[in-house]
């Protein structure tokens, strides 16, 4: 059975809490994603932070990205699972809670993430399709 160590990819960058979002837009751009962690000063994960809450959250509140930081956007706990978690289980996870994103950890640091490529790449076609029918179904 494969876990999330075979699903994830590594080498994941994060954006540091005091860093603008602006800086963190720039990041994406030169990274091609969607999406950052957010990091702490102590190294440890402590939100994410995508391209449309960027534009949702903070330009079309009036926010400036330019002065407003990551770590203003990036509340509340992420979703994680750990390294050793069942493939099957960070499947459901992410259908649930419809996610497209979710980080690795391992010994509370940040060690890679899943995404909707990753699954694709490692798992079937129909557990695929049914993930992707869960996290774009509207409610």
């Amino acid at each position: 059975m494969s876990d999330a160590r075979d699903l994830m990819h590594t080498g994941v960058a994060c954006v540091r809490e005091e860093e603008t979002l602006a800086t963190a837009a720039r990041r994406m751009r030169e990274l091609d994603v969607g999406a950052l962690p957010v990091c702490g000063a102590d190294e440890r994960l402590h939100g994410i932070i995508t391209d449309r809450d960027i534009v949702i959250r903070c330009v079309a509140d009036g926010m400036d990205p330019n002065t407003t930081t990551a770590g203003a956007l990036a509340q509340g706990k992420p979703l994680t699972v750990d390294v050793g978690t069942e493939a099957d289980e960070v499947l459901e996870l992410m259908a649930e809670y419809r996610i497209r994103r979710m980080p690795v950890i391992e010994n509370h640091r940040l060690v890679g993430m899943i995404t909707e490529a990753d699954l694709s790449r490692h798992l079937g076609e129909w557990r695929v399709g049914h993930f992707v029918e869960a996290v774009c179904a509207t409610a």
